[in-house]
């Protein structure tokens, strides 16, 4: 029996553009999570963090 939606993968290309989202775009994490349906606002923090790391 199915359990509901099967992992989702993120391409990097789309890590980014959600993250430049809340540092360009002034939106709080919960927004953004919102608008691009990302899964737990806790997942565009740490992407967030990698990005600024790593640039």
């Amino acid at each position: 029996m199915p359990k509901g939606i099967p992992n989702k993968r993120y391409t990097p290309e789309f890590k980014k553009q959600v993250v430049e989202a809340v540092i360009q775009g002034g939106l709080s994490y919960q927004e953004v999570a919102r608008i691009y349906k990302v899964q737990g606002h806790d997942r565009i923090q740490s992407w967030e963090r990698i990005y600024l790391e790593e640039g």
